[in-house]
């Protein structure tokens, strides 16, 4: 039976995806973003035992030189995450599809669909296949939120049962997405591309990082891309927020004029469903 690295499951969210949905965490990125806001999913546990000496709830433990984490015992306090000096967290929990699917099922009265994202949930892409089918065959819609680095085309099984697709573009310019990224953006462009052409692309989002990110360029040449490929795409333009995100990046929150002079660019250009957030 097929398993996956599920960094957490939020059972409600209003923002991943149309209507009420729930929204899984897999762990693991291949992107090592400068303002990742979730750093906790970027990298697997090394069992370091740093943040075994950190809980005040003794939630952790050594168990055969593995890090445990206790569920039972565990208040959220996320001291856990904060000490981890690797991009990880001790509550990854392996598990399997129907694992995944009973929790679906226990809310399913109160949701329209599942999204998964990340980290970068196509790395375990079997596991997302499965658990989109498994999640149609319940009557519930499939989401994937993807930052795009890993070709679709050659991923069959998940796009079939996949609905829809959102896409983060990070920088239109293939230095500073290097830059940002550690990866260059050729394969999230082309990933647009095939996603609309396909009809299952249903946002491109954009972080706007002012002092670090050309974002009027970004915005502008993202947005004509989009409008070149299906002008009611939806294009989510994001105000970059210090919230969970590493320490030492030199940004702040964008204005609201900023933000505004951004959605004009990418309306003028033909976006016809332009959200700001």
């Amino acid at each position: 039976m097929t398993k996956g690295y599920v960094n957490k499951i939020l059972p409600f969210s209003s923002v991943d995806g149309p209507g009420n949905r729930t929204v899984i965490f897999l762990q693991g990125c291949n992107f090592n973003c400068l303002y990742c806001h979730n750093p906790e999913t970027i990298n697997y546990c090394i069992n370091c035992r740093i943040c075994v000496y950190k809980c005040p709830y003794n939630a952790l433990s050594i168990i055969n030189n593995k890090v445990i984490w206790n569920e039972k015992y565990c208040k959220n306090c996320d001291l856990c995450i904060k000490t981890c000096p690797n991009s990880s967290s001790p509550k990854v929990k392996l598990m399997t599809v129907d694992e995944v699917i009973d929790f679906v099922r226990k809310i399913k009265p109160f949701i329209s669909g599942v999204t998964i994202s990340g980290g970068e949930c196509t790395l375990q892409y079997n596991f997302v296949s499965e658990i989109f089918k498994e999640t149609k065959e319940i009557g519930l819609t499939t989401f994937l939120d993807s930052n795009g680095y890993i070709p679709l085309n050659n991923l069959r099984l998940l796009v079939e049962n996949m609905d829809m697709a959102m896409i983060d573009l990070k920088s239109f310019d293939r230095d500073e997405h290097l830059k940002l990224t550690g990866k260059g953006n050729a394969t999230v462009i082309e990933n647009i591309k095939y996603l609309a052409k396909i009809n299952k692309l249903y946002e491109v989002r954009t972080v706007i990082v002012p002092g670090i990110l050309d974002n009027y360029y970004n915005v502008d040449n993202i947005s004509k891309l989009i409008a070149s490929l299906n002008p009611n795409i939806r294009y989510k333009i994001i105000k970059y927020r210090p919230i969970g995100v590493r320490e030492g990046v030199h940004s702040f929150v964008p204005d609201d004029e900023l933000l505004q002079k951004l959605f004009n660019i990418a309306s003028k250009n033909g976006c016809k469903n332009v959200i700001l957030v």
